[in-house]
């Protein structure tokens, strides 16, 4: 088999080292060396393809290695036969066997300045080396193939700092130094292109100057190349939403992931304008209009028939153009209602109620709380051929056949209030209103439900029982909510343990109620927490939960909102009627090892 000459392994050696840590057997090493010759040809052939498939600057040069083959095959591992021998693991223990640190690259955490600045593309590629990390006169370099000592040398000449190699997979070095030298070639040429006078009229503070900036197109292929960049980056690292924020000096790209933002990009401020414009130009905004919010939406392939939907909102601010790009994906947002994180028996309330031919059910919680998550989730449920459906919706988030879905158009005057009154000629079913936001809506939703409706909305309060109350804040009359509301549904989103890095520690009960937490249980209680690895970035978490709080509309229920009851009533009663609220249900799960003491405080802050 040919191997790289640098590399003192090859396909001996790297059995033998597997064999050695339990991860093949001898038979599994007799099928690798049966195979690997007529294995390597497929995949140099592949390769070939590939590459002749993609532009020259992507190609790669490095030969196919026993440890590609090896992947290839996809064997069980002997120690853990549900687990497959993946290039990670083979990476992992010849780190181990080499007494080299392993590291799995969290590109959220690399300097793209460092990355891309400190050896060329060309040099990284062919040696398969990417700089990570400075610190105290080091630089660390992730690498293959720690043992090329000549290439590490030239690394510290050209840097001036001492080189320490840490072993990486050889995927995850292509992938990277594709991605990051692509982006960065692509920001330093749309940069180049717009060098020269002129000044930002998005920066406020810059407003006295006269002279007009030149805009970069937003089809220059520089920023179509950066913004598909973008994109594929999102994707891979499951977040939810991009924010590109204007600064002073630069432009900052953001990703919120379960639910925390990550800052990943410092990019010139020169690119920022043309960056805006590609994205409204994708979701169908009107570019020349900087002064005014907009909102738009974009549907991308991701390849293999998964497709997503993206919901851009642009905003002004001091410094230009501010974009937040929410990724709905649709696995997400459409679930089974009995997957979405309710007890067995808030979800048997809630089926109860959304189950009833006609009334108003509410589904309250913060912006990035999974209210939209539930509803959709909530309509495909009830979703069969002898209901009609209709949805209105600012702006529609994820586009769904069996539903008839209408966005606000205020425009136009499509509104939701004023759209209500022409559903109700539409012979609906079931009717989702995307938000209750004032009098106009909440009646029409209420009238909808008088004549024998379903209807579904959303309304911004922190808990079930003040979404009553901020009912009657905003008007609606005591006895037609006595007569139409039949449920609420509150709901939050906390952040579940890792479970490749799970587990167990003690606590004091007393520590727990010391922090606000009262678990109702005494002495040391055992709980779960996220030790932190690669897999979850070192974070402990990996995904997000819903905790909710179900509270159906009784007979006590109406009469104390005929009698014009608070909050603090009403959230009583129910709990003696067997509400559980969201605090209850969040230490419930942290007492079942799914989330941490830390995010029962941080999500139910305030809750009771």
């Amino acid at each position: 088999m040919a191997k790289n000459s640098n590399s003192p392994l090859s396909a001996e050696d790297v059995c033998r080292i597997l064999l050695k840590r339990g991860l093949i057997s001898k038979a599994q090493k007799e099928e690798i060396f049966k195979k690997k010759d007529t294995l390597q040809k497929k995949l140099e052939k592949l390769q070939m393809i590939r590459d002749a498939s993609g532009s020259s600057s992507l190609r790669t040069i490095n030969p196919i290695t026993v440890i590609d083959i090896i992947s290839f095959l996809k064997l069980e591992r002997k120690d853990d036969p549900t687990r497959e021998l993946d290039e990670e693991t083979i990476f992992q223990a010849l780190a181990e066997e080499w007494s080299i640190d392993y590291k799995k690259i969290d590109p959220l955490k690399l300097d793209l300045k460092l990355v891309t600045t400190t050896v060329p593309r060309s040099f990284a590629i062919k040696n398969l080396v990417l700089p990570v990390a400075v610190q105290d006169g080091w630089l660390t370099v992730a690498t293959p193939n720690p043992h090329n000592l000549e290439v590490m040398e030239d690394i510290s000449r050209v840097s001036q700092l001492k080189v320490k190699p840490v072993v990486s997979s050889k995927s995850d070095i292509i992938k990277l130094i594709n991605e990051f030298y692509g982006f960065r070639r692509s920001i330093a040429a749309a940069e180049e292109q717009f060098s020269g006078p002129g000044i930002d009229l998005g920066n406020l503070e810059q407003y006295v100057k006269l002279q007009k900036a030149r805009d970069l197109p937003s089809d220059d292929r520089h920023i179509v190349h950066a913004v598909d960049h973008l994109f594929s980056y999102a994707f891979d690292q499951r977040a939810s939403d991009i924010h590109i924020e204007p600064k002073r000096n630069i432009s900052l790209v953001r990703l919120r992931i379960d639910g925390i933002l990550h800052s990943i990009y410092k990019l010139p401020k020169s690119v920022h304008g043309a960056l805006i414009s590609r994205v409204k130009a994708l979701s169908g905004l009107d570019m020349a209009e900087k002064r005014r919010p907009q909102d738009g939406r974009i549907k991308i392939d991701r390849g293999q028939g998964v497709e997503a939907e993206i919901r851009v909102s642009t905003i002004p601010t001091a410094f230009g153009e501010k974009g937040v790009l929410r990724i709905l994906d649709p696995d997400i947002l459409i679930q089974d209602v009995g997957q979405l994180g309710m007890t067995s028996m808030d979800l048997v309330r809630y089926q109860h109620f959304i189950n009833l031919p006609y009334g108003l059910v509410l589904v309250c919680g913060p912006t990035g709380s999974g209210k939209s998550t539930t509803l959709y989730s909530t309509l495909r449920y009830l979703s069969n051929e002898e209901n009609n459906i209709t949805t209105v919706e600012d702006p529609i988030e994820m586009v769904y056949e069996h539903f008839n879905q209408i966005a606000v158009q205020p425009t136009v005057g499509i509104t939701f209030a004023s759209i209500l009154r022409n559903i109700l000629r539409q012979d609906p079913d079931i009717i989702m209103i995307g938000e209750t936001r004032d009098l106009e809506t909440a009646q029409n939703a209420i009238q909808a439900a008088l004549t024998g409706h379903l209807v579904l909305s959303t309304l911004h309060t922190n808990d079930a029982a003040l979404a009553i109350t901020r009912l009657v804040d905003i008007g609606v009359p005591d006895f037609l909510i006595h007569v139409t509301l039949t449920g609420v549904l509150a709901q939050r989103l906390v952040r579940k343990i890792c479970p490749y890095c799970r587990e167990a520690f003690e606590i004091g009960a007393d520590e727990l109620v010391a922090m606000g937490i009262e678990a109702e249980v005494s002495g040391i209680i055992e709980l779960k927490r996220g030790r932190g690895c690669i897999k979850c970035r070192g974070t402990g978490y990996l995904g997000r939960g819903g905790i909710f709080e179900v509270l159906p509309v009784t007979e006590p229920i109406k009469n104390l909102i005929a009698q014009g009851g608070s909050a603090d009533m009403i959230r009583q009663t129910a709990c003696k009627e067997g509400m559980v609220t969201l605090r209850e249900n969040a230490i419930k799960k942290m007492l079942d090892g799914e989330t941490t003491y830390q995010e029962v405080i941080r999500v139910t802050w305030g809750q009771v």
